[in-house]
């Protein structure tokens, strides 16, 4: 498969497939971003920044992340854009660009894996369990999370990123879910990765804090 070459937003967060995000951009090259978006079909990849800032570039991606295309845009009176954008699919960066003006990188497309016979539509049930109880716990700590009543899809492969959206888990976790080959992986892996979280939640809640 051939590498195409695609505008790229590194970010302290992880995007997935069917997902939406809102995006704010304020430095110069991403107003630049914003204007090619615009007046182009829209679409760009997010990478996590594994390490460093949002801010100023010199920071460290990671090489999986997700196709986006923006829904909505407003440019602001002073050249910042207000964006919405949903996930399309995954890719891998095979080769980092010049980010001239703003980062650009060579990607393939990586496909969902659902193989005939796996039970990755048994365990979809038991995920969403583990995601709307992790979710119901963090809400007791009077922690921002997101509504244990969000919806989930039927389809095992939509639903694994939409449980993996709303897990209550950390970046480097949320990428490891994005990074994972399968719908069954990514499924299994939302599990274990909430049933921690809320123990712990659990720990803290006996604890006072």
């Amino acid at each position: 498969m051939g590498a195409t070459p695609l505008p790229m937003f590194p970010l302290g967060t992880v995007l997935y497939p069917h997902v939406a995000i809102g995006l704010h951009l304020f430095e110069p090259r991403y107003q630049a971003l914003g204007r090619d978006l615009a007046a182009g079909d829209g679409r760009f990849g997010i990478v996590l920044i594994d390490r460093g800032s949002e801010v100023g570039g010199g920071e460290s991606r990671t090489l999986i992340g997700t196709k986006a295309r923006v829904t909505e845009a407003m440019e602001l009176a002073d050249g910042r854009w207000q964006l919405i954008a949903r996930g399309e699919e995954r890719i891998r960066v095979v080769t980092w660009l010049p980010d001239d003006p703003y980062p650009m990188a060579l990607v393939q497309e990586l496909p969902d894996l659902l193989a005939e016979g796996d039970p990755a539509s048994e365990l979809r049930d038991e995920a969403e369990r583990e995601v709307r109880r992790a979710l119901a716990l963090k809400a007791e700590l009077d922690e921002p999370a997101q509504s244990s009543a969000v919806p989930i899809s039927d389809d095992p492969i939509r639903a694994g990123y939409e449980l993996a959206a709303a897990a209550p888990i950390g970046p480097h976790d949320h990428q490891r879910l994005l990074e994972a080959e399968s719908a069954f992986a990514r499924l299994a892996l939302v599990t274990e990765l909430s049933r921690s979280a809320a123990g712990d939640f659990v720990r803290r809640l006996s604890t006072g804090g």
